[in-house]
């Protein structure tokens, strides 16, 4: 990404500079940070970032001919930024935040967006949250100003807490009812320990959310849900200029944009995070049993990350991976196998899940284990290579299709990655991989002790 720029802290009131000040002097200080351009040299879509008083960041990627807007409020807490008294609560404000402001009923926010046929919702991962939208290019200023408004001015009364816990615990037992679910959890806990919040289960548990008080989820709130810690990201029909007035006039409410700027809190990426290996299982009266093979990753920022995606779509990324022709085509023995990759700031998993017949399961997972000793012994062969990086190639470039994919990926890129890379640059990075690259990490990382997590039936 390039440089980054700050901007001054507002004026004291005794000398404050007048709104529109604020916004040309934000709006001279705009950076750009990519162009792209067709083969006949017009632009098809340009990236702009401004640094907003109190810190708040705005990327937006303005694209030629698109008719729609994507809008997402990136906020970096998750819940692994929880305490064991905690868990649960960055899914629960993600609730309550619904619910109401200062301004707005919950009924009004919720037909401010169904009114113009927008998409609105939220989701909670373990570092951060957000909250995103998608509305025709002309309602843009509306969803930033009902986005401005939750994150602001919501009220988190006793009775919405009260309200929505009852939510939650459904949504919980619901999951429970899910065995990729149950499995998935159950792994992430085995791996990094039910004492980490990286090992919990990021909507809380029965116990976690109903001891959570009204007074705890409000100081969590005022904690995270500062200005330093947001990003706005926008993609698709947008103009960054008229952009950056309507995001000042919608998070300015109650002074939230009047203090010192601060630097965009980010994860250090030490000390590394281990996983530890192991077997777990639980019982549940599904038809299926459900297993997570995996073991030790990589981190998000390990410049190896390239050859483990092209490694992993090769291992189990689709119809034609070793892992489906094996396990399915081949022996028949189960409907669903996938290969996975999952990586953090201090940490990350590689892993194998497949459901199968609770008859079958013996034989899954001697195959599982089977096909991974082989790839960390002789890693992949060249046409497994070029396949790979084809459908890396054109899963990135068929995903950032659409305005709201780009949205992810600028609010990703500021708020997690603290690099944009151009479509090109990954595509780059995609083709230099070398087999000897892939092999390297297939032996590092296949090699590594295991953990396993099972569930079904007895």
């Amino acid at each position: 990404m390039a440089p980054r720029t700050t901007t001054t802290g507002r004026q004291t009131p005794a000398g404050r500079s007048s709104r529109s000040d604020d916004i040309a002097e934000l709006t001279a200080r705009t950076e750009t940070l990519q162009t792209v351009r067709d083969a006949a040299g017009q632009v098809t879509s340009t990236v702009r970032r401004t640094v907003l008083p109190g810190g708040l960041r705005l990327v937006s990627e303005e694209m030629a001919g698109a008719r729609s807007a994507a809008i997402g409020v990136w906020v970096g807490v998750g819940s692994r930024d929880e305490s064991a008294t905690l868990h649960g609560c960055s899914h629960f404000l993600e609730h309550l935040l619904f619910k109401g402001t200062t301004e707005r009923s919950a009924f009004d926010i919720s037909i401010a967006l169904d009114a113009v046929g927008g998409e609105f919702n939220a989701f909670t991962a373990k570092e951060y949250t957000c909250f995103h939208a998608r509305v025709l290019g002309e309602d843009l200023p509306l969803a930033v100003d009902v986005l401005g408004d939750m994150m602001t001015s919501s009220v988190l009364t006793d009775d919405d807490v009260e309200a929505e816990r009852d939510v939650i615990l459904d949504e919980i037992a619901m999951h429970d009812d899910d065995p990729d679910d149950v499995v998935h959890n159950l792994f992430a806990e085995q791996a990094w320990g039910s004492d980490s919040p990286l090992g919990r289960d990021i909507a809380g548990t029965e116990d976690s959310i109903t001891a959570l008080s009204a007074d705890q989820v409000r100081a969590f709130y005022a904690e995270h849900y500062r200005p330093s810690r947001m990003v706005v990201s926008v993609a698709g029909a947008v103009d960054h200029d008229a952009l950056v007035a309507q995001v000042v006039e919608a998070f300015g409410r109650r002074g939230f944009l009047d203090g010192e700027d601060e630097p965009l809190p980010r994860r250090a990426a030490e000390p590394w995070l281990p996983v530890v290996p192991g077997t777990v299982a639980t019982t549940r009266p599904f038809e299926q049993v459900n297993l997570v093979l995996g073991m030790e990753g990589l981190g998000r920022s390990d410049e190896r990350r390239f050859a483990l995606g092209v490694l992993n779509t090769a291992l189990g990324g689709g119809t034609s991976s070793r892992l489906f022709q094996e396990v399915r085509e081949r022996r028949g023995l189960a409907y669903s196998v996938y290969s996975f990759a999952s990586s953090h700031a201090d940490s990350g998993l590689v892993g194998v899940a497949v459901g199968c017949l609770p008859a079958k399961y013996d034989e899954v997972l001697a195959t599982v284990r089977a096909e991974l000793a082989r790839v960390a012994a002789e890693g992949i062969d060249a046409e497994e290579l070029a396949r790979g990086k084809g459908q890396l190639r054109g899963g990135l470039v068929l995903g950032l299709e659409d305005s709201a994919s780009r949205m992810s990926r600028l609010g990703k890129a500021e708020l997690v990655h603290d690099e944009l890379l151009s479509i090109d640059e990954v595509i780059a990075r995609i083709d230099a991989v070398t087999l000897d690259e892939v092999r390297a990490v297939a032996a590092e990382v296949f090699a590594r002790p295991e953990v396993l997590a099972v569930v079904g039936p007895a």
